[in-house]
């Protein structure tokens, strides 16, 4: 072979490496069978107590994140859509969007304790440790409910405008929650329960999904037009969109990695590289399950799980880098 060829495949060999590297490194890992109905909804990680817990229709189920086992059911919570967690307060908060109540829980033990009824049809669910507040997103209800950790005590209910998906905050006293009947951004002040903003999204659509990058003060929003949106979380501007696949349903931000995540109802996770906090590249397109559209991140291990039915039976896909 002559030195031209050599230089040739070496040079060939380089850019094969740099794509290799260029990708995010993550592959399907592992395979966790569950229990019960094979629908869910939102995926909550408790990166301190090493959980993972997946609303699971009619129960929550609950998962240790490491060493990827069930550790048991909240049984009776009609309608699961999603779990917060009130650090501090030994205390989770499930939503009930049957029974238009949330159901409190001890994560310890799994027992409810509690029952707060709050507005019709809540859905997503956040704590915020600003005010010590959960606050509820009343689907149906166009609104959204704030409950206080310490007692269970319902803060206010307030009208937002229109029906509200999935909900980020920034532990500094704000809350954002996308509006995906009118394709909006509401920010509201989580302290004095006021609506500060109402910011239109376009040329995003039907905004579903949420995630927020705290040092940036960026916000990615998973929109069924099939974009991502980049968002000025301050000013509300769009400041780029990028193209995804269909009925994307959970959007995950990795500080660390400097990742985003999106999946999206056709079997696929999208992962966005954050070159610069306006400039997003696409690094990785994960093959899940068609269906399996929500997950959840585990940032200290950078850990997805993907909830899915795999063959009639309710599955927890794991992709590690």
């Amino acid at each position: 072979m002559n030195l031209r060829k050599k230089s040739v495949l070496a040079l060939a060999g380089l850019s094969v490496a740099a794509a290799a590297f260029a990708a995010s490194g993550y592959h399907k890992s592992n395979t966790v069978a569950l229990t019960g109905p094979t629908s869910w909804d939102y995926i909550t990680v408790d990166a301190a107590a090493r959980k993972v817990y997946i609303a699971n229709s009619t129960q929550v189920q609950v998962v240790d994140s490491d060493k990827l086992s069930v550790d048991g059911t909240v049984p009776g919570i009609t309608g699961s859509h999603g779990v917060a967690i009130a650090s501090g307060f030994n205390k989770a908060f499930a939503t009930a969007g049957r029974a238009d109540e949330v159901s409190v829980f001890d994560p310890s033990t799994l027992k409810v304790t509690a029952k707060v009824k709050v507005g019709k049809k809540p859905d997503a669910i956040v704590y915020d440790s600003a005010s010590k507040r959960v606050f509820v997103m009343n689907g149906d209800g166009n609104s959204t409910t704030a409950i206080n950790a310490a007692d269970n005590s319902v803060a206010g209910t307030i009208d937002i405008g229109g029906g509200p998906e999935f909900t980020v905050v920034d532990a500094k006293g704000l809350l954002w929650v996308n509006l995906e009947d009118q394709s909006e951004l509401v920010q509201i002040d989580t302290n004095n329960l006021k609506v500060l903003h109402h910011w239109p999204v376009a040329p995003c659509s039907a905004p579903s999904s949420l995630a927020f990058d705290a040092k940036n003060r960026r916000l990615f929003l998973g929109c069924r037009s099939k974009v991502m949106a980049v968002v000025n979380a301050d000013t509300g501007a769009v400041v780029k969109t990028y193209p995804i696949g269909d009925h994307v349903d959970a959007t995950m931000f990795d500080p660390e990695t400097a990742l985003v995540f999106l999946s999206t109802g056709d079997g696929h996770v999208y992962i966005f590289h954050q070159d610069a906090a306006d400039d997003y590249s696409l690094v990785d397109t994960l093959t899940t399950i068609t269906g399996s559209k929500t997950m959840g991140l585990d940032p200290k291990t950078h850990r997805l799980f993907v909830p899915a039915n795999e063959q009639g039976s309710l599955k927890l896909l794991t992709f590690d880098k």
